[in-house]
């Protein structure tokens, strides 16, 4: 793992709103509350946001896959 990604940097991401591109091109803003070592992540008061529509998600764990 580079530097630039290691889950110690995510640090400063922490209670702050952020924008998440995941895949399938799916769009989420939300609160990052916790990481782990493996960059799994758990976020609050997300919302999916696709075109112009919006749907309040709550709390999701996003866990990191290598394929």
């Amino acid at each position: 793992m580079s530097r630039s990604s290691q889950p110690s940097d995510l640090k400063k991401y922490m209670d702050k709103q952020l924008q998440i591109k995941l895949n399938a091109n799916l769009l989420v803003t939300e609160t990052l509350h916790g990481f782990d070592q493996f960059m799994n992540l758990v976020i609050d008061n997300t919302v999916e946001v696709n075109g112009n529509e919006k749907n309040e998600i709550g709390i999701v764990v996003i866990q990191y896959l290598i394929r």
